[in-house]
């Protein structure tokens, strides 16, 4: 995004990020090309793309449709906005558990319901009265969806497209921004980490042959391990370990590790 952003400012050709991701990178380009903002590389074979007039759209509104399900995700997006002079706004869906359920039961590829619930209980709903830079958001009920909230979604976004935000913030605001994200962005990375972990401990026990129920059921469990750390790890107590009020994140991560270790080692005597 940062690349983009520079790329139609400057009205100059967007080069990749020198810490790309390659995978994550061309999906990034593909999806601006589907929408006509980006021509045929400068060059055969370089990463660095031309933007077409659509780029440069006084008119031009990036929807980044996510869960950001912590408000240290969203604080990112509002700190590009806040470096580049841009509109800056938050459109949360508010929908019921059970509508969620029932959508999520309807797709092709349905999630775990445990997953619908975990969601339900990480994620951050706006709070403009403790978060200055969260002022603008807009909460829209699902599924009551009508011509009505089309309009007021149209207004709240071309309302962002004239209120560009501040490069200086006052910085009483700044230093609670930064205190907040802080403290989420711990629990951000750890939970990446414990991702990485797990994602590398499959890997190994498919290796190991592991019959594909087993790894089912393992996947499952390391899953719920990770959950219950994550979520201990926000509340500031575990069920896990009696000290963890004063532990850190490398504890965390030192004690996902153990745990998995035995858990692993349970379905090998099994295999």
């Amino acid at each position: 995004m940062d690349c983009f952003l520079v790329a139609i400012i400057n009205s100059c050709p967007m080069p990749a990020p020198p810490n790309k991701t390659e995978a994550l990178w061309e999906r990034f380009v593909t999806t601006l090309k589907d929408q006509d903002l980006l021509s045929l590389p400068v060059m055969e074979a370089q990463s660095c793309y031309l933007l077409t007039r659509r780029a440069f759209s006084r008119s031009l509104v990036l929807v980044l449709d996510d869960n950001f399900y912590y408000q240290s995700m969203r604080y990112e997006v509002y700190q590009l906005a806040r470096k580049y002079s841009l509109g800056f706004c938050q459109l949360f869906i508010d929908c019921p558990l059970e509508t969620c359920l029932q959508r999520n039961g309807q797709r092709p590829r349905a999630l775990p319901p445990r997953i619908i619930h975990l969601m339900l209980r990480k994620i951050e709903k706006p709070n403009p009265e403790k978060n200055a830079w969260e002022r603008n958001s807009l909460i829209i009920q699902s599924p009551a969806c009508s011509s009505e909230a089309s309009l007021e979604v149209a207004d709240f976004f071309l309302a962002a497209l004239e209120n560009p935000v501040r490069n200086v913030e006052d910085n009483w605001g700044q230093k609670e921004a930064d205190r907040i994200i802080c403290s989420t962005n711990v629990l951000h990375q750890v939970d990446q980490t414990l991702r990485r972990i797990l994602s590398q401990t499959m890997k190994e026990a498919k290796g190991e042959l592991v019959l594909p129920y087993n790894l089912k059921l393992l996947a499952e469990e390391l899953n719920k391990l990770r959950a219950e750390l994550l979520e201990d790890l926000r509340q500031g107590s575990s069920k896990k370990c009696l000290c963890f009020q004063q532990t850190t994140s490398t504890d965390v991560i030192a004690l996902f590790q153990d745990e998995k270790d035995k858990i692993v080692q349970k379905y090998l005597s099994q295999h």
